[in-house]
């Protein structure tokens, strides 16, 4: 614990006068390289790019379709979130078209999304999965907020600021102290880590360092499944010469578990450009995690403990939905294989098989099926992560 606490305290020195701006998912820095890479049809960014224009979220025909009110869950209301996780991929793929072309078209296109829901949202509502959507969407916003604010003649931001800080990061911050009111251990990892980015994001966008410390200190010692030491519970030290790390979800399903890597990846993303070194935390506890999911659902076996908590009891890992593709690898292939120089053998199969699934990369929302699972990661990491 006091080594936690000492990585805690030491890590917010960097940030006592100003936060990186954008610094949430990308810097200047990886704009600068996407857009020198696109213009010289240097692969694999340029196999990216052609996979993100190819979108039908990316075009500036795009029209956004705001509510009021957004309804997740079963309620009586009925459920209308499709609308607004199609919008923000189509917000979030238009700014990546912007931040490639310089083109201001796209730009232009992806604040008029921005702007019609943050001129008409009031309130996020639903059962309980109100609370994903919570997390999920407040950190994605957030993310095409960072990238906007940029835009000299966008003149929506305050507007996008005041929409995060009111609606989503009350929403947010409630979950992970209350848990809508249930057990600490009853809600699976992904609820905490879609909550958490959530936080984390609205802390940068809004220049609050007390609500980005909020997120980082649950990250290493909070209550819930989403704190690191939960969320990868249990840690096999050199097997067949290999550290890897189970998951609070493995014994649920791999759908879920691989959110759950996603978000781990997207946190970590997200505070490293800030300053923050989530990424080799814990002896780099999050590449254990993914080399253990990447593993598994390459087909290998892995090992397995029963894992318990107030709701279940979970004696196997699971087979259901083992194998799928979503667009979370990159990010991790490329942070510790390419950047850190770590051992990814299982996360670099796996960012291969998913760009060879997407005709050469990765791609983003839409192009994992129609379902909120296809959209809950932004994806288009062999574009934006490439190095």
């Amino acid at each position: 614990m006091r080594l936690s606490f000492f990585l805690y305290a030491s890590a917010f020195s960097p940030l006592a006068t100003a936060f990186v701006h954008p610094g949430l998912l990308h810097t200047a820095e990886d704009f600068d390289r996407v857009a020198s890479k696109v213009a010289a049809q240097t692969n694999p960014w340029y196999a990216g790019y052609q996979k993100l224009i190819a979108n039908p979220h990316a075009q500036t025909s795009w029209i956004a379709s705001p509510v009021d009110v957004v309804y997740r869950g079963v309620n009586p209301h009925g459920q209308n979130y499709v609308r607004f996780y199609r919008d923000i991929a189509a917000a979030y793929a238009l700014a990546l078209r912007w931040k490639a072309t310089n083109d201001a078209q796209y730009a232009n296109s992806s604040a008029a999304i921005i702007d019609a829901w943050s001129s008409t949202l009031t309130q996020v509502g639903g059962s309980a999965d109100r609370f994903l959507a919570s997390g999920l969407y407040g950190y994605q916003i957030a993310n095409v907020v960072e990238v906007l604010r940029g835009y000299p003649a966008w003149t929506g931001f305050e507007a996008a600021k005041d929409m995060l800080v009111n609606i989503f990061y009350p929403m947010s911050h409630s979950f992970i102290m209350n848990h809508n009111d249930a057990r600490v251990d009853h809600y699976w990892a992904n609820w905490d880590l879609c909550n958490l980015n959530s936080i984390l994001a609205i802390g940068v966008v809004a220049d609050n360092q007390s609500i980005f410390n909020e997120a980082v200190h649950y990250f290493y010692n909070g209550a819930g499944n989403g704190a690191i030491t939960k969320a990868i519970w249990k840690i096999y030290q050199d097997i067949e010469g290999e550290d890897l790390g189970q998951l609070q979800e493995s014994g649920r399903d791999q759908g879920h578990t691989m959110l759950v890597i996603g978000l781990l990846g997207t946190f970590a993303q997200m505070a490293k450009n800030q300053g923050i070194g989530l990424f080799q935390y814990l002896d780099n506890r999050i590449l254990k995690g993914a080399e253990y999911v990447a593993k598994f659902n390459l087909g290998y076996d892995v090992p397995y403990t029963t894992y318990v908590n107030s709701d279940v009891t979970q004696g196997v890992i699971s087979n259901n939905s083992r194998g799928g593709i979503r667009p979370i690898w990159e990010l991790l292939y490329n942070r510790y294989g390419k950047v850190m120089g770590k051992n990814v053998k299982y996360t670099q199969l796996y960012t291969e098989k998913v760009r060879a699934a997407g005709g050469g990369a990765e791609g983003g929302g839409g192009d994992y099926g129609p379902n909120s699972g296809g959209y809950d990661l932004l994806g288009y990491g062999t574009l934006m992560y490439s190095v």
